[in-house]
């Protein structure tokens, strides 16, 4: 893999690839670093081992066109879904069908080709079905518990503990450290499909309930308000912070600005102002890999930049205390434990359809809550990698060997010894690729490949990105991702780095949301995303913390004038412009 960009082959007999989903956890080109020691080189493999797990096919279904097919291909250095073997695992689980997993992961996006477009004569498997069947009984609808993913949290936990003092390795030690991983890595990746699959399935089911009954709407509520979800967790402890920030000691610091407000606080000798330090040191020390796109290895976390989650704390003390995340969690489980009710009411008299409702129930609520677990355990893991990788290129440009620290993540897994040996002889190449890297950020990637990957030449530029803009009165039409209705003015971000843009009862517009963004959930009032559905990070967060959703919300952030008063129904899955901004 020393192709770049990384452009992967293309599977003519699972020829269908799209950036749902992994748009969101992976929204920007993934460092060649990255893709050969770390995300990629780990969750294929594992994507790969969670199929087999959930017994929809083996192995040897990769091979079925002679060249190896892969799950999770780079095209223009852009991470793409095999939606091909997504629809697959729809045929073959009872219940499951490749239309439900195209709203799930698709939501409304048009374009998208149809699977009887692909359909492939061996798609049904009467044996698979069967196992797959087994599997969803004892696997999905029975699970009572995550202890397997609680033992992979102690792992990972344990191997942060023993971190050695990485700046009293050697240069070999930090470079046999990075690709040191894979032994955990890819049965952390497989569990964190097997679970995002298991919860497919589960929220599958509970929308077929709610569908029978005559109340689709009630799907979301149904799977609202879950507590105990990991990507949610950060919020809440944020908040607990932000409530500390108002005392006047430490507001007194934060109305200086955030540029110095790290220096300002360790500085202080209030006592208040100490106990705060504590407490953001140690969610600083829990929460450390945590940050904007955080599965790329390259980018900054905020244990390296604690700006930026101080960022976020500034903006969550502006608001007001009846706005909390629990306050707002309670209200959604309430709403959730009503609609069950209703349910098993509706369905009393029906002592089959009843258990196989409590069953469903069970499988989504724990499966949504391993998805989340999972997904933060397997981040904590490549943390390690960073930081690994950025020690090493600090001494190397310090060194003067190469251009700057950064420049690191421009190296392929195999050359990582040759770069040890004679590292100045590395310099020229890897300052190219972080030039020809940091311009893959300038395109759109296709949000569907189907057959080829057209050429980065051929890909829409951000900067002519060209949509009619929204004005009082119109409309977008995306899908439901938690239900509400909230009015406020529209708070474009295309990056969670700068939070303070976004006030207490503003809406977020975002193109796409990871959990870096989620804290910033907690001040606003609802959220929009251009991509998404039902399955997807932001529709999950909100639906945790009680604000109404929308996503597929085509091109919203270009859409929507950033400051404009809308509307955003999240029952119904529109967002309206009520008042332009100049109004």
């Amino acid at each position: 893999m020393s192709q770049w960009p990384i452009n992967d082959e293309v599977s003519q007999v699972f020829p269908l690839y799209s950036r749902a989903n992994v748009g969101e956890i992976f929204p920007n080109p993934i460092s060649p670093l990255n893709a050969s020691a770390g995300f990629q080189h780990n969750l294929e493999p594992g994507w790969r081992d969670a199929f087999v797990a959930c017994r929809v096919w083996d192995d040897d279904l990769y091979e079925k066109s002679g060249v190896p097919t892969t799950v999770l291909p780079a095209f223009g250095s852009y991470l793409y879904i095999n939606m091909s073997l997504m629809r697959l695992f729809g045929v073959r689980v009872p219940g499951m069908s490749p239309e439900a997993v195209d709203l799930q992961y698709f939501g409304d996006m048009p374009g998208i080709p149809s699977y009887e477009s692909e359909r492939r004569d061996f798609d049904e498997d009467p044996a698979f079905e069967e196992k797959a069947g087994a599997w969803l009984m004892d696997e999905v609808l029975g699970a009572t518990g995550l202890p397997e993913y609680d033992k992979d949290r102690e792992a990972v936990l344990e191997i942060r503990r023993q971190r050695p003092d990485l700046t009293t390795l050697t240069e070999q030690e930090l470079r046999e450290r990075i690709t040191s991983f894979d032994y955990i890595l890819r049965p952390l990746f497989k569990r964190h499909i097997e679970a995002s699959l298991k919860c497919g399935v589960g929220l599958g089911g509970v929308a077929q309930f709610a569908e029978a009954i005559g109340k689709p709407e009630l799907a979301l509520v149904l799977v609202s308000g879950l507590g105990d979800v990991d990507s949610a967790i950060p919020s809440t402890v944020m908040w607990k912070l932000s409530r500390a920030a108002q005392a006047p000691a430490i507001a007194a610091l934060f109305d200086e600005g955030l540029a110095g407000l790290v220096d300002r606080l360790r500085a202080s000798d209030d006592p208040a102002v100490a106990e705060f330090v504590a407490e953001l040191d140690q969610f600083l020390e829990d929460w450390d890999f945590r940050g904007p796109a955080e599965w790329e290895i390259r980018a900054k976390t905020w244990g390296q930049v604690p700006e930026i989650a101080l960022s976020t704390i500034d903006t969550m003390r502006r608001v007001s205390d009846d706005e909390g995340p629990q306050i707002k969690n309670e209200a959604r489980a309430a709403e959730r434990e009503a609609a069950s009710a209703a349910i098993r009411e509706s369905i009393a008299a029906d002592p089959e359809a009843s258990g196989q409702f409590e069953a469903v129930l069970n499988g989504s609520t724990v499966w949504m809550r391993g998805r989340e677990r999972a997904r933060t355990t397997a981040a904590m893991a490549m943390h390690e990698i960073r930081l690994a990788a950025i020690e090493l290129g600090s001494r190397v440009a310090k060194a003067g060997h190469i251009e700057a620290a950064e420049h690191v993540f421009m190296l392929f897994a195999e050359e990582l010894d040759g770069f040890l040996a004679d590292p100045a002889s590395f310099a020229e190449v890897l300052a190219d690729r972080e030039r020809s890297y940091l311009e893959l950020f300038e395109y759109i990637p296709p949000f569907v490949v189907a057959g080829e990957a057209p050429d980065l030449s051929t890909w829409e530029r951000v900067d002519s990105l060209d949509v009619p803009v929204l004005t009082a009165g119109g409309e977008i039409a995306g899908v439901s991702g938690c239900n509400g209705t909230a009015r406020g003015r529209a708070r474009v971000l295309t990056s969670p780095d700068d939070p303070a843009a976004l006030e207490a009862g503003d809406i977020l517009i975002a193109p796409i949301t990871d959990p870096s963004w989620t804290p910033l959930f907690v001040a606003a009032n609802a959220v929009v995303v251009n991509v998404g559905a039902p399955f997807s990070h932001a529709a999950i967060v909100s639906r945790e913390l009680g604000i109404p959703c929308v996503v597929s919300a085509l091109n919203a952030t270009a859409r929507i004038p950033d400051g404009a008063l809308i509307e955003v129904n999240g029952t119904s899955g529109t967002v309206t412009v009520l008042e332009d901004p100049s109004s």
